[in-house]
This record gives structure tokens, C-alpha cells and sequence, in this order.
């Protein structure tokens, strides 16, 4: 599995709307064969930072991803409301999905 974070910063005047800006590109990339998961989280610290978490089968997945349209479309469209060059982690990561966290669980009651 490949593991992707990317952190957004968004323009001042995009940083509320940022999340129907991706929207469509979203809902695409999820449905696409090979992907795990795609989630977007918002800064405590800074509301105009985004954060996305990623996730694809395979790097073969992964490609794909990136050569379709709905990403192409993103890119051609993100750079209008970003602040900076977005920062990447990429993992292959030696798993194949989510797995619990042995130090905490729901109180009983």
C-alpha cells in the first residue's frame, strides 16, 4: 500500500470554501479502482492549512490515479487558490489498510 499526506495551504479567500473546491476531485479519486481511502482534515492551528491523508493499493494504483482526468483537472485548477507548493509525505507502506490502536478504547458505560 502507498501512504500519501499532503498539506495544503490555502489562500486566505479560499480557505473556508476549500473543501467544495475538492469536492469533485474527492469524489472522483474515491471511487477510482486501487483506492483505500482520501481524507482531507482542516488545521487546529491554522484554518488555512488542509491536510490530506491518502491511501492506494499499489503504487500501479497510484498512477493511475495521478494520470487521470479528475487530477489533472485538480492540478490545472488547485493553483489559483493555494498559498505555497503543497508538502508531500510518500510511504510504501508494508500494510493493507487500517488497524487498531492497542492504547485506547471507548470508556465502558
Amino acid at each position: 500500500m502507498i501512504l500519501i499526506t499532503v498539506k495544503f495551504t490555502a489562500r486566505p479567500e479560499y480557505a473556508d470554501s476549500w473543501p467544495s473546491l475538492v469536492e469533485e476531485f474527492t469524489r472522483a479519486t474515491r471511487t477510482e479502482p486501487g483506492n483505500v481511502f482520501f481524507e482531507w482534515s482542516r488545521s487546529l492551528d491554522d484554518p488555512a492549512v488542509y491536510v490530506l491523508l491518502e491511501a492506494f493499493e499499489s503504487a500501479d494504483a497510484g498512477a493511475v490515479h495521478v494520470n487521470s482526468d479528475h487530477f489533472k483537472a485538480a492540478m490545472a485548477e488547485l493553483p489559483k487558490a493555494i498559498a505555497a507548493k503543497p508538502q508531500i509525505i510518500y510511504v510504501d507502506a508494508p500494510v493493507d489498510g487500517w488497524n487498531e490502536m492497542a492504547e485506547l478504547s471507548p470508556a465502558e458505560g
